[in-house]
């Protein structure tokens, strides 16, 4: 008995689905992988590799890691016409990777933390001339890596080459270090440079000087120098923490084009500051000891859109300005590797819009000093940034 009785017979025949082809199958595959990849790579976490030793020895050159988009909050794109999974440039070419067609406003995420002191941070690095000079988007221009050392707010100094905050010693990285002199009998191996665990990366310069001795500035850490020095090798003559750098190149002179000649602050990377770091809703008085330190990220970064510095003074709207409120908060990060990281000492503040993401962990580390069968470091995979 038909149980269906009411349902009208359908009397022609069912239409067959084709099977979609292979072409079609790879097509909405590859379609699919670049969204799914283009979301993860914007509200969860980002695959970096670190280029420069500014961060050793926490960072080694050669360390891929994984960075956490939702620490501190995704950020909108401002540049929807993009190529999607590129950074600046369509890979392997100059040619720019996205249009300014369409400009959106950027917005952050809510996320589940703020930037700490001692956090690991990437950040879109501010100044232009750290951008091969173009004026990128923010979100597009250079990624760095380094330490947040001072947030919003606080007041850092470098006493010694030791940092303080708000007055107390910061805690100092485990892995960090300084420049030191090293002066041989004559040039010194690979293989016994590779004893101390010491690489090309850690050497930044080789001086032959008479009698065929040589200077060699070596990055290392406070153990790794007493571990040579007390080791007694024959074919070491000295070795010795490197120089106090010189003053006066340091922010806010470095690349400030209103900086002038005089060097009234004695600040070096190893003696720097009082600072105070600008906050969201602070109010400064604007003169010309405000105006050197602050003026350049008011008009550059406080999303200030008629902003510019005119004969000493500050003009808003064609205003001049006698008090200021900063619209957004700023950081002050710093290598690891002191001597040779091109940090907040010379270029300054990192505006909260910067902030990329928080360092989260190494899935892979090659070394490209060793052999082939050497290259890769197991003990580094997987370890959490600290």
């Amino acid at each position: 008995m038909n149980w269906q009785f009411w349902k009208k017979e359908n009397k022609k025949e069912e239409k067959e689905v084709k099977p979609k082809s292979k072409t079609r199958e790879w097509w909405d595959a590859i379609l699919f992988a670049v969204i799914a990849a283009t979301l993860i790579r914007w509200l969860i976490m980002e695959a970096y590799t670190i280029p420069t030793p500014s961060m050793e020895n926490s960072l080694l050159v050669g360390d891929f890691l994984f960075v956490s988009k939702f620490h501190y909050g995704s950020r909108t794109t401002s540049t929807p016409l993009q190529v999607p999974l590129t950074h600046q440039k369509i890979w392997f070419t100059e040619i720019p990777s996205y249009v300014e067609w369409i400009k959106l406003p950027q917005y952050r995420l809510p996320g589940i933390s703020k930037v700490k002191r001692e956090d690991v941070v990437v950040f879109n690095v501010p100044p232009a001339f750290l951008n091969e000079g173009i004026e990128y988007p923010v979100d597009l221009k250079t990624n760095y890596i380094k330490r947040c050392v001072a947030l919003p707010g606080d007041i850092m100094e470098i006493k010694n080459r030791q940092v303080f905050t708000n007055g107390t010693a910061s805690p100092t990285p485990p892995e960090m270090q300084y420049n030191y002199t090293i002066i041989s009998k004559d040039r010194i191996s690979d293989r016994n440079f590779e004893k101390f665990e010491i690489g090309s990366e850690d050497i930044s310069n080789i001086e032959f000087l008479s009698n065929n001795t040589v200077k060699y500035t070596v990055g290392l850490t406070e153990e790794r120098f007493k571990t040579i020095k007390n080791a007694n090798l024959s074919y070491i003559n000295s070795i010795e923490l490197s120089e106090r750098e010189a003053v006066g190149s340091t922010f806010p002179y470095y690349n400030n084009p209103n900086a002038g000649s005089n060097r009234t602050l004695k600040w070096s990377g190893d003696d720097f500051g009082p600072l105070w770091i600008p906050k969201e809703g602070a109010t400064i008085t604007i003169n010309d000891s405000t105006l050197l330190l602050y003026g350049q990220t008011i008009v550059r970064y406080d999303h200030n859109e008629n902003a510019k510095i005119e004969n000493g003074k500050l003009l808003i709207d064609g205003k001049e300005v006698q008090q200021y409120t900063f619209n957004q908060n700023y950081y002050f990060m710093m290598g690891d590797n002191r001597h040779n990281s091109l940090d907040s000492r010379y270029w300054g503040f990192v505006p909260e819009d910067h902030i990329v993401g928080k360092a989260f962990f190494i899935w892979l580390s090659l070394d490209r000093d060793a052999s082939f069968l050497n290259k890769i470091r197991w003990n580094r995979f997987f370890n959490l940034i600290r």
